[in-house]
């Protein structure tokens, strides 16, 4: 069954997070996640958080999710980006 990865961020350093992303990128193509939604317009129809971007990626299943957020590879990309940006990170399974 398939699963998502959400993060909702808060910027604090442009610079900073545009060198995570780009260590982060060819992780996520590693553990054939799917870029769903990143950047981009959106607006919250109820409640509010302070964010100013949304990431969401498709994985084969909890366990690749799991299995890309724990890699050594994501955690490099990850400490490169602590300070940058406030990241609230969760995953969830989908309906297959």
């Amino acid at each position: 069954m398939s699963a998502y990865v959400i993060a909702i961020i808060k910027v604090n350093d442009p610079d900073a997070y545009a060198e995570y992303a780009r260590l982060a990128a060819p992780v996520n193509a590693q553990f054939n996640s799917r870029l769903l939604a990143r950047g981009g317009e959106f607006e919250f129809l109820e409640g509010a958080l302070d964010c100013n971007r949304v990431v969401i990626n498709r994985f084969g299943s909890m366990a690749d999710a799991r299995a890309f957020y724990h890699s050594v590879e994501y955690q490099a990309a990850r400490t490169r980006r602590l300070g940058a940006a406030d990241f609230n990170m969760l995953v969830i399974e989908g309906l297959d």
